[in-house]
């Protein structure tokens, strides 16, 4: 990002809570919390150390069900992009899937298997890996063939011809999953947690709306939202710029 473009990116998020500041200020409503206020509540609930607790379960949960969606949804769609009678035999398996509300695997999995964490998982992983297999099924009918016949006319050894050739050009393909992936993750693991866990974020909002606590809801959607930034930021984005390069 050029030195310009972090300017703006910063101004527009200066002007917003300055705008929001000033709305507060004028309404004078308990609807509508200032966001200086919501960052003393949230500078409390951290020193209490509260709000990492809670934070830290979520993230635990995201990323185990974020690994196993990807695990599973990235091994079924190469599957099907490469072996037509696979896809044919799967594909509405994966119509049904990508239809069926988040809402309705959540309370299944809980009814079948319990208020437990394997059934919050579960639910999560679930709702995700169908978009996961379309992304990178089509990513596995887009590789060139051509370059893997030309692997084998120079008999490259399976490891490397896997490495260098064929993952390559999957990789924009994976990226695209991971962070739709992600974006969907972090939002059904927050109505996972609310519906049935005892902690974690989505918990902690469940418990500060039974009481009308808008202050203490903005301050943990503002520091899960900062999570979201600082992974897409120092994780996904540096992983895109590395795995591309092969294409500039």
């Amino acid at each position: 990002m050029k030195l310009s473009e972090r300017w703006l990116h910063s101004l527009s998020l200066v002007g917003f809570f300055a705008l929001w500041q000033l709305i507060a200020q004028v309404l004078e409503n308990p609807a509508l919390p200032a966001p200086t206020a919501v960052l003393v509540s949230l500078w409390r609930q951290l020193v209490a150390g509260e709000l990492l607790y809670h934070l830290g379960v979520t993230l635990w949960r995201v990323l185990v069900a974020f690994a196993v969606s990807m695990l599973i949804g990235t091994s079924v769609g190469i599957l099907m992009g490469r072996y037509r009678a696979a896809d044919s035999a799967l594909d509405g398996l994966l119509v049904l899937g990508l239809n069926i509300p988040a809402l309705v695997t959540i309370i299944l999995c809980y009814i079948w298997f319990g208020l437990v964490e394997a059934a919050a998982i579960a639910a999560v992983a679930i709702n995700k890996i169908p978009t996961v297999i379309v992304t990178v099924r089509e990513g596995a009918r887009a590789v060139d063939r051509k370059l893997l016949d030309v692997a084998d006319a120079f008999r490259l050894p399976r490891r490397r011809k896997l490495l260098r050739v064929y993952l390559p050009q999957l990789y924009p393909y994976l990226m695209a999953a991971a962070r739709s992936g992600l974006a969907l993750i972090w939002k059904i693991v927050l109505v996972v947690e609310l519906l049935g866990r005892s902690n974690g974020v989505g918990f902690q909002l469940s418990t500060y709306f039974q009481f009308f606590d808008i202050t203490n809801i903005l301050a943990y959607t503002f520091a899960f939202a900062a999570i979201v930034l600082f992974v897409e930021a120092a994780v996904m984005r540096p992983i895109d710029n590395r795995i591309s390069r092969w294409r500039t």
